[in-house]
């Protein structure tokens, strides 16, 4: 789980950082590149909140 949750902040600082570049060079390629890796970290947080979910469901 542990790994799940760095995964997703280095996703989310990476996208970030991305959105600061095209602000500051207005290349459009940094904000094609932001929301690629966005689309990864909403991915990796939906899988992350399934597991957590699922594990959590066959617990019980």
């Amino acid at each position: 789980m542990l790994i799940f949750r760095w995964l997703l902040f280095i996703l989310l600082i990476a996208s970030a950082l991305c959105f600061v570049f095209f602000l500051g060079t207005g290349r459009p390629h940094y904000k094609y590149w932001g929301f690629l890796i966005l689309k990864w970290a909403v991915i990796a947080g939906l899988a992350f909140f399934a597991v957590l979910g699922l594990s959590r469901f066959l617990m019980i």
